[in-house]
């Protein structure tokens, strides 16, 4: 990590985390920015490999700096070093683009090994975020259902195209509109978590549906 930005409107904290990157990487170049508008200037003037940006800024959001950095540099690594830690703010932080997300309430060596190990591909997330992060989506994202959940019909579609059928032939086999089988295999790929035929063939054979040809 040769060209870092950091961007932080309060002084005492930017020289902390000034400090920790030089720890992490001492011969990098650091360029500072205190507001949203000078770390868009810096993102528009010249390449960074990292970044380390706070969401609270005095004339706006470091998401602004996210997103321009995304456009300008997406060979960077932008990561968000905050003091907010709730669902909404990790959310939108990792929708702009961040590649990590850092509690400021960390400890110096945690913060400096989290820097350390993104050369290994190990992301910089602070680990109360990964389990926030961890609980959302186990809250909002698709269900890994049981099988009960699948609908007699959605069983039943599910072993025919399991066993390679088009959809076409699904409709004819069952007696019903293309449309039809398109919804149920939809609410199907929906509740199992999947989203392609080689996964819906792998769970009709697990849950045993092979029905004679």
């Amino acid at each position: 990590m040769n060209r870092i930005l950091i961007v932080e409107d309060v002084n005492e904290t930017r020289k902390w985390l000034c400090d920790i990157v030089r720890s992490a990487f001492p011969a990098s170049e650091i360029r500072e920015a205190a507001t949203m508008r000078a770390g868009l200037a810096a993102a528009d003037e010249e390449p960074f490999d990292l970044a380390l940006i706070d969401l609270g800024l005095p004339d706006g959001s470091g998401l602004e700096v996210l997103r321009r950095l995304h456009l300008t540099c997406p060979e960077a690594v932008p990561i968000v070093t905050t003091v907010m830690g709730d669902d909404a703010s990790i959310v939108a932080a990792l929708s702009a683009g961040a590649q990590g997300y850092l509690l400021k309430e960390s400890p110096v060596e945690l913060l400096t090994r989290h820097l350390l190990q993104l050369a290994e591909g190990i992301p910089a997330i602070s680990p109360s975020v990964a389990r926030r992060i961890m609980e959302h989506f186990r809250r909002t994202g698709p269900a890994a259902s049981p099988d009960g959940e699948l609908t007699l019909r959605e069983r039943e579609v599910l072993a025919l195209i399991g066993r390679g059928l088009r959809n076409s032939e699904v409709a004819a086999d069952l007696g019903m509109a293309d449309s039809t089988v398109a919804s149920h295999i939809k609410a199907i790929y929906r509740k199992l978590g999947i989203s392609s035929r080689a996964e819906a063939s792998w769970h009709a054979t697990r849950m045993g549906l092979t029905p004679e040809p």
